[in-house]
């Protein structure tokens, strides 16, 4: 404004002064400071138009410098775009941080329209409900998830319980949960409880199994106590009744010491790897207790000096170990061959492996072995006095040990049982005279081996 007055009052002063020659002071000067206005205006309009031209494009740049009315606009408008530009950028950042906590989360999260299109989904969900996190977005979720169940569930709007999708991505379990937000958008949880679905299975089984286990003992045993009670046995009637009572008590006994055995891996913290257990006298005392088990019945071959230790716990060592040996002992037919061996491995490891040349175990049966109570032949296993539990203990041992139960078998080729342990676990006995003590159990398998 002020420029504005002064440029017309020196466009006026000058037409006057001008117009004093033609004698025309007074049309001269109104004829100066009206073109004085217009210079003004027009400086002003290109200001102006210089700054739409700003605000029109991307406005990335500098708003136009300059000064007056107009320059202050733009430097102005400059701070404030720049401001939003700085919070918009620290809002991104947060969510770009959230979105990348909810992507490292275990569970699948989509985030639904109130039209049920995804909005946004971690590769969790997309792997869950077999989508793709960046070419399904804005897409109808129903459209693209035709699990019957899990639409009538969405359309339904009823999300007090969860929902269970059984034979989800194959043999998954899913359990989805939907929770309402903002303007009716939904947010959807999706869980995978296939493992704890299994363990809860794993779970009544046991229960079932452990029942059924015990149920049968006992009630051999009330039965000859009934008749024991009610009946005048003859004394041959009555030893055999008593020696069948006898049979029952042993298994039931054997059943809770190997239930408290498998107890007591489960809930006591991983052996210690600075207390080291020499391998030559453990597999000495298990060669000798299945020579006594076998009664001349087997070939037996035992492993002589192996100058090895194991780190770990004796007793549940010698307690896997032993497990296979009985095994090997009770299902291998008269006059089979079964090997006590140990083999080191190639990167400072080992293992200690059980082979027999026995019926062997058909290929469906070995991933299930080692579960509590499975029997490839349940009345077979009863009738050499298996439980049901004794790979489960010596796969507890071992894992425990930091190793791994392997099992090899194919029908009528015998099998082999291994305990592979890591290296941290093995190393070289300096004490030689360890290897002499088991000395006497190891010739005992040699003699039979040579008979």
């Amino acid at each position: 404004m002020v420029l504005a007055v002064l440029a017309t009052a020196l466009g006026g002063w000058l037409g006057y002064y001008l117009g004093h020659w033609l004698n025309l002071q007074h049309l001269a000067a109104a004829i100066g400071a009206g073109c004085a206005v217009m210079l003004v205006v027009m400086l002003d309009s290109i200001r102006a138009h210089r700054l739409m031209n700003w605000l029109r494009g991307d406005a990335s740049g500098p708003a136009p410098r300059g000064v007056g009315l107009w320059a202050e606009l733009g430097y102005r408008m400059e701070r404030g775009l720049r401001d939003r530009e700085r919070v918009a950028d620290r809002e991104r950042l947060s969510l770009e941080q959230f979105l990348h906590a909810i992507e490292a989360s275990p569970n699948g999260v989509m985030l639904l329209d109130a039209q049920d299109h995804i909005q946004w989904c971690n590769s969790v969900a997309a792997d869950h409900f077999s989508l793709d996190p960046n070419r399904d977005r804005l897409q109808r979720v129903t459209n693209l998830v035709r699990y019957p169940a899990f639409v009538t569930y969405l359309q339904a709007g009823q999300f007090a319980q969860p929902l269970t999708l059984s034979n989800a991505r194959g043999k998954a379990t899913l359990q989805v949960i939907v929770r309402v937000y903002g303007e009716q958008n939904r947010l959807v949880l999706s869980l995978d409880i296939t493992d704890r679905e299994r363990a809860e299975a794993m779970r009544r089984d046991f229960v079932a199994n452990v029942s059924h286990e015990i149920r049968t003992p006992l009630t051999v045993l009330a039965g000859f106590i009934e008749t024991m009670a009610s009946l005048n046995l003859t004394e041959a009637e009555r030893k055999r009744v008593l020696h069948l009572m006898q049979q029952q008590t042993h298994r039931m006994q054997t059943l809770v010491g190997d239930l408290l055995t498998l107890a007591q891996l489960e809930g006591s913290p991983r052996p210690a790897a600075d207390h080291w257990v020499a391998l030559d006298p453990l597999l000495g005392r298990v060669g000798s207790d299945a020579i006594a088990l076998s009664a001349g019945r087997h070939q037996i071959v035992l492993e002589r000096m192996t100058g090895v230790e194991i780190a770990g716990v004796e007793t549940e060592l010698l307690s896997a170990v032993a497990n296979l040996m009985s095994n090997a002992v009770r299902y291998t037919p008269e006059g089979g061959r079964i090997e006590l061996q140990w083999r080191p491995g190639a990167e400072g490891g080992g293992e200690i492996a059980v082979v027999d040349n026995g019926p062997g175990i058909a290929r469906e049966h070995l991933p299930r072995l080692s579960e509590r109570f499975y029997r490839v032949d349940g009345s077979r296993s009863r009738d050499t006095g298996g439980t049901g539990l004794g790979l489960s203990i010596v796969k507890h041992v071992v894992q425990r040990h930091g190793g791994e139960l392997r099992i090899d078998s194919e029908v009528g080729q015998g099998s082999r049982f291994r305990l592979v342990f890591p290296a941290a676990r093995v190393r070289r006995s300096d004490d030689p005279a360890l290897g002499e003590e088991s000395a006497p159990a190891l010739l005992a398998g040699s003699d039979k081996e040579a008979a």
